[in-house]
């Protein structure tokens, strides 16, 4: 496996990199889920398994593929785009239901270990994976996929990263297509923690003790979120990218 240590790292993914460094020496995938809980597990615990991992990312996304409209029988010839896959909670029941999933991530020993849920627990066959290395751009051609699906991502990216992935997502899909994504938008407790936030991933940066205290569940949860996004924005995002693409 391969880790990107590249400087274009953003500060809010210094869990991820502590995780994604854990995922490449983890061991046994049920050791990397109890490993890594900072970062991927709404629960904890020393017996939790990949499969109680998966298992809640299979109910997830069959509330999601119902509450938006997706029946068993018209997701068979579609072609879905996780953004944000991780290491693979919620692709396994992708694969089990679409024609091909494309599993994105900012981490390359994430999609090693997405590949291997869903050799456990999905169909494996159907799976490619995709890179974002830089954090902004999908290394897709235009108009490949049917569904753009991302859930609890965009919020962990920096403003223009997340619109960039936006705009991303629009060119990859066909026409006709679907994008579900998931954003954070401004709520009155932001006042005290989307300071609190910037505080804490400055802490990240402190040698020595960032590293610990950037695998602490509470630090995790408090400085990931490095945006905040109305619908607005996002359209009016969309809109001005589509007039400059159509200008001459």
């Amino acid at each position: 496996m391969t880790h990107d240590n590249s400087p274009k790292w953003r500060t809010q993914f210094t869990p991820w990199k502590s995780a994604g460094n854990r995922t490449e020496t983890g061991g046994t995938a049920d050791e990397v889920v109890r490993q890594t809980g900072w970062v991927f597990n709404n629960e904890t615990g020393s017996d939790l398994t990949l499969a109680d991992f998966v298992r809640t990312g299979d109910e997830e996304v069959g509330r999601y593929l119902r509450q938006f409209g997706f029946s068993p029988e018209s997701l068979a010839n579609k072609t879905l785009l996780e953004i944000g896959s991780g290491i693979g909670r919620m692709t396994a029941a992708f694969t089990k239901q679409c024609f091909a999933v494309v599993a994105a991530d900012v981490d390359a020993a994430f999609l090693e270990r997405c590949h291997e849920t869903v050799g456990k627990h999905g169909d494996v066959s159907k799976l490619r994976t995709t890179h974002v290395a830089d954090g902004s751009t999908l290394q897709l051609p235009d108009n490949c996929v049917d569904i753009v699906f991302s859930y609890i991502t965009l919020q962990h990216c920096e403003k223009n990263d997340a619109l960039s992935l936006t705009t991303e997502a629009m060119r990859v899909t066909r026409m006709g297509g679907t994008l579900l994504l998931n954003y954070r938008t401004w709520v009155a407790a932001d006042l005290l923690l989307f300071p609190a936030g910037v505080i804490t991933r400055a802490l990240w940066r402190v040698p020595t003790i960032g590293a610990w205290l950037a695998r602490q569940r509470w630090s995790t949860r408090l400085g990931w979120q490095a945006n905040r996004l109305t619908p607005k924005v996002v359209l009016d995002h969309l809109a001005s990218k589509k007039i400059e693409l159509l200008s001459p």
